[in-house]
């Protein structure tokens, strides 16, 4: 049982200001010395790196359609471990979901699954007494979400406010505070920098923070939010550990535990900044537990690689909009580039593919993948249940996982001769060379552990042969069990899958689907002289609130399987998971 304060801040959409209360909540809790933490619902990168920010350690997404429902608890008590307060927020409305499956993935069911109280934030400018409708249609809609409060944003004057007070007082519902016009800034940076200014810890960030912060301290209720949060009973889930999640999967020993041996702990590159890594804070912290030494570099800084590198990981938060910078530093593409044709392992998500290629928009990139990716005014955005149709440093050949992917640029040729993903309702995607996976798709490794373990095997094992078309993975492997809880992560196809629930639209794939013959040889070029070896040391993700809890114990090296995944079902009809584009207005998701 995990006695732990907490509160989901949503709203009946997106657009009435919980993001702004959310951070300014956190950073007025801070600001009065109470350590707090900070969660997003849903997969979205940006305004976890904001709630991280204003809590003070990282930020962390709460997602069940990306790790299953069974995960939620486990991950929100790991991250919240040791904080008097929590702060969820939630994804677009409070019964809305990017699916269509609010039941599964959206906000209510998050905050019914934590037991959450909810504080519903409603923009009140051209609204007066139809709000007690409003917000009595969200507290009778599900039994099992308790709506505790209100708090109103954009007031217009002492006698709007009075209205609405009144007319919420009518059905029984707390007011917890009272926002006027224009008292809730609009000064976090544009949402197309994504988590680069937390990351880079701006002076733009910190000052956004410290604005909100002083907004909420001075017009909501901060002793009864904090009332609110306490009266939240215990949650009887266990609390996750990467360590514990390894041994879950049937692991018996780190791979990175080889120091025994004389080979020491691998070095695994992450692409971020001081603030934050550009992935999920769990990914990070399943390297260290798989035995890496996880270090940060940063795509858009650093010109050159941590020193004693054999792995990098570029997650999928750094946004596009950073072409030109990427694009800039010449002297880290040519090294990325030699390290990945030495047969490296390199795996790269969103924005991290299009680097790879040749060029993004017309500018060089690293030119390691024969493609050319330009940006269009439509997003893409969507999960996509996919399936490894040849093994690769990530995943076995027919492993299936679900996914996150957002973006704009459009990547040409669509997949290489071998194709880092497959899925229903769409084309092959991204690509399988040497030691490199690369791929717009985004993952959450909580759902697959394993994934880390690969990751770190295929450090130790060194650079895969000159000629191999693709990385065979680790040399040896251990059939795993499932996990005990469904759903679990990956399903290597051959082998009996576990009964997923009855649904009316077809499964996701039974079998790799073959790819086009699309050439993806990598571009020569030059050899890249070695850099000088003085460097400004990388920062370790270390400290109280570190991404990356450096954990050691000695086992034997094990290269892994993936466990099996039972994917959530996708509706009936189209979705967002089988369809190949979304548009997405903006704003947060």
């Amino acid at each position: 049982m995990t006695a732990q304060p907490r509160l989901v801040v949503s709203a009946p959409s997106s657009g009435h200001g919980k993001t702004a209360i959310a951070v300014g909540l956190l950073a007025a809790a801070a600001a009065r010395g109470l350590p707090a933490a900070g969660f997003k619902v849903g997969p979205d990168h940006t305004d976890a790196a904001y709630l991280g920010l204003a809590a003070g350690r990282p930020g962390r997404n709460l997602d069940p359609r990306l790790v299953g429902a069974h995960l939620v608890a486990p991950l929100f008590a790991h991250g919240a471990s040791g904080a008097p307060l929590a702060v969820v927020e939630g994804a677009m409305g409070l019964f809305d979901s990017l699916t269509g499956q609010p039941e599964i993935d959206g906000t209510a069911a998050v905050a019914a699954a934590l037991r959450a109280p909810v504080v519903l934030v409603v923009d009140v400018a051209a609204m007066g007494h139809s709000i007690a409708a409003l917000v009595h249609g969200f507290r009778m809609f599900d039994e099992m979400v308790h709506l505790g409060g209100v708090i109103l944003n954009r007031v217009a004057s002492p006698r709007h406010e009075q209205i609405l007070r009144t007319a919420l007082d009518d059905i029984g519902m707390p007011v917890l505070g009272a926002v006027r016009r224009g008292d809730l800034p609009a000064v976090l940076p544009p949402r197309a920098q994504g988590p680069v200014p937390v990351a880079h810890r701006s002076v733009d960030a910190a000052r956004a923070v410290r604005r909100l912060g002083e907004a909420v301290s001075a017009t909501l209720d901060l002793e009864r939010l904090l009332a609110l949060a306490g009266s939240a009973p215990a949650l009887p889930s266990p609390v996750w550990s990467p360590g514990d999640a390894l041994a879950a999967a049937g692991l018996v020993g780190s791979p990175g535990d080889g120091a025994a041996a004389g080979e020491g702990r691998p070095v695994i590159a992450v692409a971020g900044g001081p603030g934050a890594p550009y992935t999920y804070v769990e990914n990070a912290e399943l390297l260290a537990a798989a035995g890496a030494d996880v270090v940060i570099f940063d795509p858009l800084r650093d010109e050159s690689l941590p020193a004693g590198v054999r792995g990098l990981m570029i997650g999928g938060a750094l946004p596009e909009a950073y072409a030109e910078e990427l694009s800039a530093n010449r002297r880290l593409c040519n090294l990325v580039a030699q390290f990945a044709h030495e047969g490296r392992p390199v795996v790269a998500e969103g924005v991290g593919l299009p680097w790879l290629g040749r060029d993004l928009d017309g500018r060089p990139m690293c030119a390691v993948l024969d493609a050319s990716s330009t940006t269009v005014e439509r997003t893409v955005a969507g999960y996509r249940e996919a399936t490894a149709p040849v093994t690769s440093v990530l995943a076995p050949a027919g492993a299936r996982i679900t996914g996150y992917k957002q973006h704009r640029a459009v990547v040409t040729p669509r997949a290489g001769q071998t194709p880092a993903w497959t899925w229903a309702g769409g084309d092959p995607e991204g690509f399988v060379w040497r030691q490199v996976h690369a791929s717009q798709l985004g993952l959450h490794w909580a759902a697959a552990p394993e994934i880390a373990c690969r990751m770190v095997a295929a450090a130790l094992d060194g650079p895969s042969a000159a000629g191999a078309p693709h990385s065979t993975g680790p040399k040896a492997v251990v059939p795993l069990q499932p996990l005990g809880q469904p759903p679990v992560p990956l399903q290597p196809l051959g082998q009996p899958p576990v009964p997923p629930r009855p649904v009316a639209s077809p499964a996701v794939l039974s079998h790799p689907v073959a790819s086009p013959a699309v050439p993806s040889q990598p571009v020569a070029h030059a050899a890249v002289p070695p850099l000088p070896a003085a460097r400004p040391a990388v920062p370790q993700l270390s400290g109280e609130h570190a991404a990356v809890p450096q954990l050691s114990a000695a086992h034997v090296a094990v290269p892994l399987q993936p466990t099996v995944h039972a994917a959530v079902p996708p509706p009936a009809g189209a979705s967002a998971v089988e369809a190949d584009t979304v548009d997405v207005a903006g704003g947060s998701v």
